[in-house]
């Protein structure tokens, strides 16, 4: 083999041994970026997963705070079926964020489980609005019943009032009525009297004191026979005398002395005497006249020596 065959031959080997290399690193070189490539590739994939899971998380828990927002209000509810529907749901997308967050999965196994969370979050939120509903239904029904209790008890105080003015109405004329038949005097007078029956201007001398009136006429009040009653009180502030007792609004009253008559609706003129039993002092006698459970008159009168 003469020298320009070995350099042909030489040269020849070298370059297939160049091209061979060539070949390798442009291998090496595409296997490389294949793996950068799906490294790449898996990294994305991996945001999204993260990003997907962090989305359904946060939409999870607002679901959450709309559905406890309410809970005081669960009590109402007449289909508390809807609760336990949400728990349930509430717990499977719990048991599927728990598996995303701890589980070493492959990115097909970690896509199925979340598209198993956009599922389960969907039928939560279905639950979560069929809630909601029901709680508005129920508040606006409150709201009405409130509404027609008000009415009722405005319309229950309208009557009261109406009630309570009529009352008042009944009393007020009861009342005239009452005073309408009471007897009405006049000429009220007190004289003192000697032994003789003689008018007694010295109080001291007195052996009998006399009460004169004059009762008026009255179609209103009722015929027949009555008892005055008179109450005569010393200057000391004693009552005089003491002959019994009397009833004025369920309480006994005491009075000096007492004279019956039959009234026929007609004007007539009455007196009353009392026997002094004691001795009487100068000063401002007080005389009151009683009958048919009222005072007629009330009436002071000054007594000198």
């Amino acid at each position: 083999m003469n020298k320009n065959q070995k350099i042909i031959i030489y040269g020849g080997c070298a370059a297939l041994i160049c091209l061979v290399g060539l070949v390798v690193a442009l291998i090496i070189s595409n296997a490389n970026r294949t793996n950068e490539v799906n490294e790449a590739r898996a990294e994305t994939e991996n945001l999204r997963l993260a990003n997907d899971r962090l989305l359904l998380t946060n939409e999870f828990n607002q679901l959450n705070a709309d559905f406890n927002q309410y809970e005081d209000q669960q009590i109402y509810l007449k289909n508390d079926s809807l609760v336990q529907k949400y728990n349930e749901a509430r717990l499977k997308v719990e048991g599927l964020l728990t598996e995303l967050n701890q589980a070493k999965q492959s990115n097909a196994a970690n896509r199925k489980r979340i598209k198993d969370l956009e599922n389960e979050i969907a039928t939560l939120k279905g639950i979560v609005k069929h809630y909601l509903e029901e709680i508005k239904r129920l508040g606006e029904e409150n709201e009405g019943l409130r509404k027609e209790i008000e009415q009722v008890n405005q319309r229950n105080q309208q009557l009261a009032s109406q009630v309570t003015v009529a009352t008042t109405q009944n009393e007020q004329l009861t009342q005239t009525v009452k005073l309408a038949k009471k007897l009405n005097i006049t000429g009220v007078s007190l004289k003192a009297y000697n032994k003789k029956g003689k008018n007694e201007k010295n109080i001291t001398k007195a052996r009998q004191l006399g009460v004169s009136f004059t009762v008026s006429p009255n179609n209103t009040a009722s015929a027949g026979m009555k008892d005055f009653y008179i109450r005569i009180v010393s200057p000391e502030g004693t009552l005089l005398g003491g002959a019994g007792s009397f009833n004025l609004d369920g309480s006994n009253v005491q009075y000096t002395a007492q004279r019956q008559i039959e009234y026929a609706n007609e004007e007539v003129s009455l007196s009353v005497y009392w026997d002094v039993n004691t001795t009487l002092t100068p000063g401002d006698y007080t005389v009151e006249v009683f009958a048919d459970g009222y005072r007629l008159a009330a009436k002071h009168f000054t007594m000198k020596k």
